[in-house]
């Protein structure tokens, strides 16, 4: 590692950034899939109710465990990032609390306390009070873990795309609380983060329901609950390409520096290439080893073969062009990936009402691959933004803390260590759940 580089790891700033990610990296795994999850229990329960069929209540029962135990993370998880606007970047909230507090407020007081409440009942009220009342109680955790993401997509939406505000003496303040909640690229931004929770949690279920076929769990409720999640990523995958489009072209009209970022375009052109592979070089400002289509980026941004698309040298800052470009690639490869296997898995469960070993085999390996998804994803996102924390409001820079580099990297590192070990535990207990799920009760 070259000194220049060493220094710049250590600057406070990168390092708060990266401990700030690392956070949200680790918090963002599970209410991405107790979003979706949480209806995916009530499909459950809804269908024991209207067929009385065992196989049903069997699915809710293993899948209501691993919903709590991710709903437990992502509380614990949250609670953490939250400290560290206060700790790492105080001018966050002293130029726009006015704004984000109340948002954040808005999400503990309709939505957490809406799932903390009906939860309980949820995990242990089913033979303590009566079927109509635990199923309202599982819409209503469905709906709060949904509202919760409502309120914290506004809030990241207005960093992005803000509106409704004013800016006095270096404060940002409300002028239309509806401008600042519908902003331009919340409604875009929601669907896709629901979609994207819908995908993991619908490929979470595939992929431990093909796991315990593998081993020998060859029962009704597994295969129920293999079709539903199969089924389910096979309805959502095409909806969200489509929704990702109407994304990049909002994102395209508001943040045409982030989208010059993603598709690496250095200098502005009429007519440009969609780049499957490049290496952005930010030193000589422009691609090493590009291939690409010709005019396709165009093509979809602009609907012209030779629309106009600006490039990264007409900005005075855009974001760092290499994380952008190949997080949102690895974004879309996962995405064909998704939808190649679930709809070879669904048409073979349609087929022969099993799987094939080799597709089993592959659903298993792709249980997680939602979190690679959407982490990517969010990279883009995030990262895209740069160097703005509020677009064209607040720089990054402006907002961080006077902390030592010494204290955050001590810190970082506990974090980290902290997060690998609840990674590595989580996944395993899931996949202990899921083999003690076949074995008699006694024997658990």
């Amino acid at each position: 590692m070259s000194p220049d580089v060493a220094s710049s790891l250590l600057d406070p700033i990168v390092l708060a950034r990266i401990q700030f990610a690392a956070n949200i990296t680790f918090h963002i795994l599970f209410p991405t899939i107790s979003i979706a999850m949480g209806w995916i229990l009530l499909f459950f329960k809804l269908r024991f109710n209207a067929t009385g069929d065992q196989k049903w209540q069997e699915a809710y029962g293993f899948w209501v465990k691993i919903f709590a135990l991710t709903f437990a993370l992502g509380v614990v998880s949250g609670i953490t990032m939250s400290f560290q606007f206060g700790t790492n970047w105080p001018g966050y909230m002293q130029t726009v609390g006015n704004i984000a507090g109340p948002l954040l407020a808005y999400e503990v007081l309709t939505a957490f306390f809406l799932e903390a409440t009906f939860l309980g009942i949820m995990l242990f009220g089913q033979k303590k009070v009566s079927n109509r009342v635990h199923t309202f109680a599982t819409l209503l955790v469905a709906g709060g873990t949904t509202l919760s993401a409502f309120w914290i997509i506004v809030l990241n939406s207005w960093m992005q795309t803000p509106t409704g505000f004013e800016m006095i003496n270096g404060q940002a303040h409300v002028t239309s609380w509806l401008e600042v909640i519908f902003n331009p690229s919340m409604p875009y931004r929601l669907t896709h983060m629901l979609l994207a929770s819908g995908l993991t949690a619908a490929f979470l279920v595939a992929g431990i329901s093909a796991y315990r076929w593998f081993i020998g769990q060859r029962t009704n409720a597994v295969l129920a609950a293999m079709k539903t999640g199969v089924a389910l990523a096979a309805i959502l995958i095409p909806l969200q390409i489509l929704v990702g489009d109407m994304h990049g072209l909002n994102t395209f009209k508001h943040q045409p520096a982030k989208i010059a970022a993603i598709e690496g375009i250095w200098e502005t052109e009429r007519g440009a290439p969609l780049l499957l592979f490049a290496l952005p070089n930010a030193e000589t400002r422009s691609n090493d080893f590009a291939i690409g289509i010709p005019k396709v980026t165009s093509l979809i941004l602009t609907h012209e073969l030779n629309g106009e698309i600006r490039g990264l040298n007409e900005f005075a800052e855009h974001p760092p062009v290499a994380k952008v470009f190949w997080s949102f690639r690895v974004m879309v490869g996962v995405g064909m990936l998704m939808l190649l296997t679930s709809w070879l898995a669904a048409w073979q469960l349609r087929r022969t009402n099993t799987l094939s070993p080799l597709v089993n085999k592959v659903l298993i390996g792709m249980t997680f691959s939602g979190w690679v998804a959407t982490v990517a994803g969010w990279y883009v996102t995030e990262i895209g933004r740069q160097p703005w924390l509020v677009q064209g409001v607040l720089l990054t820079k402006d907002a961080a803390s006077h902390v030592g580099s010494g204290m955050i990297l001590s810190t970082l590192l506990m974090y980290l260590a902290l997060y690998v070990f609840l990674l590595i535990s989580y996944v395993s207990v899931v996949f202990y759940l899921a083999k003690k799920a076949g074995q008699p009760a006694g024997e658990h």
